[in-house]
């Protein structure tokens, strides 16, 4: 099963930029994009329906802001919007579809890059998510979390360490998160197979050249549960892919 996580920057804007040519290329089961910025009344028939796939969608209050789209060959058996909560769940970032045999999170995390309030919003969503999936465990054992989580775990993860450890994204308090994830047991799927794999970037800046230059940042994520490890086949980022001043990422599991 390959699966494909990508921050698009706005679905209608990554249609126009060679996105279905893509979807029809990269041999995915399950494409899940992040920060799509629209609702489906917002969007034409060859998006909703997209061919040969099922689609489900999480959009924000806030026309033109976040949301999640999955795209799944597979019908999922149980689809839920958000994680009953309010305070999040209105900005439309959380799309959880359960398959026979896991259960995927699609998640556009969000930035605190803006100012101290939604640093402060970025972090009560990173706790109150870890407390759910903590309880999750309990019952769930093939658990997979891709996204735009919008922080760098370690200094490898990015281009100018030094220079960003006091920018959101790179923050010591944003990067124990991820720790603490790591800790219930959640693995890094990039770093279990490329654990020393340098100038692998998932976001680039749109100043200055940036992208051209790879002057990134690893911000997009696969997390699996423990019980995954052993089915982990490929974990890759795929760079050449243009659109978004993100790429895409992806997985296979056996």
């Amino acid at each position: 099963m390959k699966i494909y996580s990508w921050n698009v920057n706005g679905i209608r804007a990554i249609a126009k930029k060679g996105f279905f040519a893509w979807m029809k290329s990269n041999q995915a089961d399950i494409v899940c994009l992040q920060e799509s910025k629209a609702s489906p009344d917002q969007l034409g028939f060859e998006l909703t329906e997209l061919e040969n796939f099922h689609s489900h969608f999480a959009w924000a209050e806030r026309k033109g802001y976040s949301g999640v789209i999955t795209y799944s060959k597979k019908e999922p058996y149980e689809v839920k919007i958000g994680l009953n909560n309010e305070k999040f769940d209105r900005e439309g970032r959380t799309l959880i579809t359960k398959f026979e045999n896991f259960i995927l999170f699609n998640i556009y995390f969000p930035n605190g890059k803006a100012s101290s309030e939604r640093l402060a919003y970025k972090m009560a969503y990173y706790d109150f998510l870890l407390d759910y999936l903590k309880e999750l465990l309990k019952t769930e054992k093939n658990i997979v979390i891709c996204g735009d989580v919008n922080t760098a775990h370690r200094e490898i993860d990015l281009a100018r360490p030094k220079e960003n450890s006091q920018i959101s994204g790179f923050l010591k308090e944003e990067r124990a998160w991820i720790d603490k994830l790591l800790g219930i047991g959640f693995i890094d799927s990039f770093r279990a197979l490329h654990p020393d794999l340098k100038d692998q970037y998932s976001w680039w800046s749109q100043r200055s050249g940036a992208r051209q230059r790879n002057v990134g940042w690893r911000i997009d994520y696969f997390f699996i549960s423990p019980n995954l490890r052993k089915k982990l086949k490929k974990a890759e980022i795929h760079q050449d892919i243009l659109g978004s001043d993100h790429c895409p990422i992806s997985i296979e599991l056996s």
